[in-house]
């Protein structure tokens, strides 16, 4: 059975013999990956009121220690939202009741995040469903598939300097 890259890489290597298009092989699966799994996973967050941003920064308070609570920039590194988008992100969550945004006591300067009782009622709803997506998602691979596959990913992750700090 063959995919769509597969096509194109057939037709490159029909059109263009003499260049070596096997990276496409790699890249043009994860960018079909990405936007197949993203429309699944944006099913999965409209069905709590979310969107993947949102459930993002929820997920990031609910995870981190407890009063799950974050400074912004704190929520920008632990999160997959960029910082142009906490803000906004922020003040719609905040809007909704999900959660508060309160001064520092210590320096004015700064702002803490804090996941609001119903905004963690929210993301522990939600973050079954969540997984239960992700699973289904992955079910044509094997434990052993989705290891392999992990650890490849997070090696090409870490070279192109996707680390933590």
């Amino acid at each position: 059975m063959a995919d769509h890259v597969d096509r194109v890489l057939e037709q490159w290597g029909a059109q263009r013999p003499d260049l070596d298009v096997s990276p496409m092989a790699v890249i043009g699966r994860l960018s079909r990956l990405s936007r197949l799994i993203d429309a699944e996973l944006r099913g999965t967050f409209g069905a709590h009121g979310l969107d993947a941003a949102s459930f993002d920064v929820l997920a990031t308070l609910r995870r981190s220690e407890p009063p799950h609570r974050l400074t912004p920039a704190e929520l920008m590194r632990a999160s997959m939202i960029t910082s142009g988008a906490v803000t906004q992100r922020l003040d719609r969550l905040e809007a909704r009741g999900l959660v508060t945004r309160t001064p520092s006591e210590t320096d004015g300067r700064v702002v803490h995040v804090t996941l609001t009782d119903e905004g963690r009622a929210l993301i522990d709803r939600a973050l079954p469903d969540h997984v239960a997506t992700e699973n289904r998602l992955l079910a044509a691979l094997a434990s052993g598939q989705r290891d392999a596959l992990a650890g490849g990913l997070r090696d090409l992750l870490e070279s192109l300097g996707d680390t933590v700090d």
